[in-house]
This record gives structure tokens, C-alpha cells and sequence, in this order.
């Protein structure tokens, strides 16, 4: 027996829909990694299509078989293949894909070299549609600030706190995701580390007394070298602190798109 196919029925409301598809899968990707070549995590993905007016819905099963097609190669510079895949077997003029996950890197311990993973936040935007493609990269960056305002009227001490830098760029041709984390963590008081020993923690502590960093001048910084940055071409900066003494957070926000 033929079963009916209800998605492709028409729809007479005469009303298109932007973004139409599947949220919150949870599935393994690979990703590059500058030291390993590969890094392997687990990821959450959002894919969506565009819905003419004429159809009553999509086919919901076939973001999830693309998916399993795939699966060997979901990292970077496979989207735009996987987007023109989406396009093509869900009769789509455009499609979008989120890839959302956790990043590893080792760091050293500034002194006795203490060892530990540091995970890091990542996102993916990809869209393609006719002559149209967007690829963006973000990631979100824990650092450590130091108050300079508390620190010039205190006679001992200045308050400080962990806060987090979120950075969206787009790029000419590749970055690296652990570049993008070194420019972010040059531009605070200080790195936040997985591991510290007693002599790390009293150097650590000292460093980010002598680079006190408001909100202001974190997303500054990190302008300023995204600015000098060749590939990329645009990009958004925001920085958050989780304010120790303040009952509210601190917060800056940078957009600029850079001069072809």
C-alpha cells in the first residue's frame, strides 16, 4: 500500500517560511585541530531549510539521513557540501546549518608546567543558498580581568573576577579555532588555566595585577588585533564579566566589517 505523502500537499495560506527543519541533534563530528590534525567531539546541530508557500511542510527525516551520509565528514570544509545537499534533496533555495561544540586544547601551567585540557565553546554558521554562501566561526573564550579602577583607589588589593569573550569572525579563505583562543586570551588580565600549582597561582595572580583590563579595554584589544587579522573580514566581539562584587555583570559589544 502507497502511503500518503502529507508534507508535499499543498498549503493555500499563500505564506513562505524563512527556516523550517530539525533542532538540538546531538551527533559526532571532527574537527580540525592545529596540533593533532583532527580532533574528535560530539556535537549539537540545528539544519534548516526555506519552505515555499505551495508545500504544507518538509521532510523531516532527510536533514537526519544527510546527517548519517555524512557522518565521516562533518568538519569545516565539508559544510558548503553538506548545505548543497540540503538544498538539492529538499527542493530548497536555501539552507542553513549550526554546528555547536566543545573544543579541546592542552595548556602548560606558566611555571611548573602542570598539564590539563581546556575546553572552549565553538559554534559553526553555515547558509548557501544561489550565488549566496556564509560561513562564520565563533568561539567563547573564559579569561580572568582585573578591576583598574579598584585597584588605583584600594590601598591594597583590587577586585577581580572570570569573565567570558564571544568572538563571531568571517574569513577569507581558513583560521584556526586555537588562533582565534590565543587572540582572545592575549587581550585579558590574564588566561583562565584547567591546572595551577601554588607557584602558578602566585604568578598568575601577580601577572593579571600588573594588566588590570576593563570590559571596555578587553573588546578593544581583541578588535584591534582582529582588525590587523588578514583573512578575516568581519567579525563580532563581546565580552562579559561575571562581576565579583557587583550585583549585575559588566558587559561590551564590538561589530565591524572590514574595508575590501
Amino acid at each position: 500500500m502507497e502511503l500518503k505523502d502529507v508534507q508535499n500537499q499543498p498549503d493555500f495560506r499563500q505564506i513562505e517560511i524563512d527556516k523550517v527543519g530539525i533542532k538540538g541533534i546531538h551527533y559526532p563530528i571532527s574537527v580540525l585541530d592545529r596540533r593533532k590534525g583532527v580532533q574528535h567531539t560530539v556535537a549539537t546541530i540545528n539544519m534548516y531549510v526555506d519552505l515555499p508557500h505551495h508545500f504544507k511542510g518538509t521532510h523531516m527525516s532527510r536533514f537526519v539521513e544527510i546527517l548519517n551520509e555524512y557522518r565521516h565528514e562533518i568538519h569545516m570544509k565539508k559544510i558548503p557540501r553538506i548545505l548543497e545537499e540540503m538544498r538539492r534533496r529538499l527542493s530548497a533555495k536555501m539552507a542553513h546549518l549550526e554546528i555547536e561544540f566543545p573544543f579541546f586544547m592542552e595548556k602548560e601551567a606558566p611555571v611548573s608546567g602542570a598539564r590539563g585540557l581546556m575546553e572552549y565553546g565553538c559554534k559553526i554558521y553555515g547558509s548557501l543558498g544561489e550565488g549566496f554562501r556564509d560561513l562564520m566561526v565563533e568561539v567563547r573564550v573564559p579569561v580572568m580581568t582585573v578591576c583598574p579602577c579598584s585597584q588605583e583607589i584600594s590601598e591594597r588589593g583590587a577586585h577581580n573576577q572570570r569573565g567570558l569573550v564571544k568572538v563571531r569572525v568571517r574569513f577569507k579563505k581558513f583560521i584556526w579555532i586555537e588562533e582565534l583562543i590565543e587572540i582572545v586570551e592575549k587581550c585579558a588580565s590574564s588566561p583562565v588555566y584547567p591546572l595551577l600549582k601554588r607557584p602558578d597561582e602566585k604568578f598568575v595572580t601577580e601577572w593579571a595585577y600588573d594588566h588590570p583590563m576593563f570590559v571596555e579595554d578587553v573588546v578593544r584589544e581583541v578588535c584591534r588585533r582582529l582588525l590587523a587579522h588578514p583573512e578575516i573580514t568581519w567579525f563580532v566581539v563581546e565580552a562579559e564579566n561575571f562581576e565579583s562584587i557587583h550585583a549585575h555583570n559588566a558587559y561590551a559589544f564590538i561589530e565591524r566589517k572590514k574595508e575590501a
